[in-house]
């Protein structure tokens, strides 16, 4: 008869699960109601288990979409199958770690944080020692922490540790295993700070490129400065936005790639950095004239009232974001101490409305192929699609209709040798902003509008074409 193996005892947090329940129930009350957050500290006065438990009783987490690490799981599993005792010790609280219980199926007993005892380092060794005997269970961690409850175990095993951390438990316990599936950090990290998305801050440079200033030298380096103020700002807010929005992203088709939805990178490595690249983006403005600072901040607050309120009323969340670019564009002015265009700004925000909508039908129409009825956190339904592509259409062609009065206006008379070549934009325009909601019509739209231009080569022929024609003007 085969000698069977002590219990197996696993940690929740970073082990079974690539996430922490704590940061993401924090983030969940946040978007729930931000301003039950000032009760936090409050709460924490009266100790990190009643901080759990008050929180757990307002908010659930839907335990079927955590990033549970397949690597752990099936381990966890094989070792059932061979009538292992398997338990769940965890320093989350005893309601979410219930339901998990519940949904896997594989754990035979569950050890919890309540409202008096926080199941963490030193209490969970304790009471693991009491449950099951020292050195009667080996135990499955991934922290420092974790090195309290090693000491009563017989053996451990080790997930995604770091390097010290894994040194130091092969010099002080047996390993009976060590599981290491972690992605590039550098590479994940640069995909959670949405890397590809700063193009859009390139915005900034288009009232040095159209003021005829280009070839000062001091513009470009406030522009440049400019590009990385931005740049830092939004990546903060990104990283905001996917902590807030865990939920609705993993529930996604394909936002649930996304690093925190996915468990690739550490939520509380998110919110560390948030403060950081904010605080960057600020010293950088402090480098640049006043007004530049004040348009960032307004950015900033805008796409903080965007991210937990806007985005998810109907129609309000398209012109946010077409707002948002068009705010670039006066921040961009405003770096290089001149006034924004009336003119620039309503073709911006004209033609970012619609390549707005198109993203917001775009989704709408996958969520009908997929025979769903609303879209997650949006408010849209399905029904929506015909009304939304009569609006997005219609805001593309006004901006064309906008580059038209311009170029019959006294500033271009003034600022250009030959206008009337300008007037080729027009029909260039309306081709593309006509082509991009064919596409989408079609259904191949599968990328935000932006980063589909960035990629599509007929896209790049038309930008080419305007250019031409712009020098040719001049």
């Amino acid at each position: 008869m085969m000698e069977q193996k002590n219990t197996l005892v696993v940690d929740l947090d970073g082990t079974l699960i690539k996430s922490d329940l704590l940061v993401e129930s924090l983030f969940a009350l946040l978007r729930k109601s931000p301003l039950m957050v000032f009760l936090v500290p409050f709460w924490l006065l009266k100790g990190k288990a009643y901080l759990k438990q008050a929180i757990a009783n307002l908010i659930s987490i839907d335990v079927t979409l955590l990033p549970y690490n397949r690597d752990v799981l099936d381990y966890i599993t094989h070792e059932k199958s061979k009538g292992r005792e398997i338990v769940l010790a965890t320093a989350s609280n005893k309601k979410y770690a219930n339901a998990i219980g519940e949904y896997l199926k594989v754990f035979d007993h569950i050890v919890a944080s309540d409202e008096h005892i926080n199941m963490s380092g030193g209490n969970k060794g304790v009471e693991l020692a009491k449950q099951f005997g020292a050195n009667q269970f080996t135990y499955a961690g991934n922290a420092n922490i974790d090195l309290e409850v090693w000491k009563y175990a017989s053996s451990a095993i080790v997930v995604n540790p770091s390097k010290g951390l894994l040194e130091k438990v092969g010099k002080l316990f047996t390993i009976e295993k060590a599981i290491d599936n972690r992605p590039s950090i550098i590479k994940t990290l640069l995909k959670a700070m949405r890397i590809h998305q700063w193009v859009k801050n390139f915005l900034i440079f288009v009232p040095l490129l159209l003021s005829h200033a280009f070839m000062e030298g001091h513009y470009w380096v406030q522009a440049i400065l400019a590009f990385i103020s931005f740049s830092f700002c939004a990546s903060s807010v990104y990283l905001l936005n996917d902590l807030v929005d865990l939920s609705d992203d993993r529930a996604h088709s394909t936002k649930c790639n996304r690093p925190f939805a996915s468990g690739d990178l550490d939520t509380v490595l998110g919110v560390a950095l948030i403060p950081v690249l904010l605080i960057s983006a600020f010293c950088i403005a402090l480098l640049l004239p006043f007004e530049f600072g004040l348009s960032l901040l307004g950015y900033y607050i805008f796409t903080i009232f965007y991210s937990f309120w806007l985005k998810r009323k109907v129609l309000i969340d398209v012109i946010s974001l077409a707002s948002l670019y068009t705010v670039r564009i006066i921040a961009g002015s405003l770096a290089l101490g001149m006034m924004p265009s009336f003119w620039l700004l309503s073709f911006s925000l004209f033609i970012f409305l619609s390549l707005a909508i198109i993203k917001r039908y775009s989704e709408l129409l996958e969520l009908r192929e997929n025979g769903k009825d609303k879209l997650s956190g949006r408010g849209y339904e399905a029904n929506d699609l015909e009304l939304l592509s009569s609006l997005g259409g219609s805001s593309g062609y006004v901006s064309a209709l906008v580059l038209a009065l311009y170029l019959n206006s006294i500033e271009v008379v003034k600022l250009y040798s030959h206008p009337e070549y300008l007037w080729l934009i027009c029909p260039v325009i309306l081709y593309w902003i006509s082509r991009a909601w064919l596409i989408a019509h079609r259904g191949v739209m599968h990328d935000d509008p932006i980063v589909w231009a960035i990629r599509d080569r007929l896209s790049h022929i038309v930008g080419i074409v305007v250019a031409i024609i712009v020098v040719a003007a001049i």
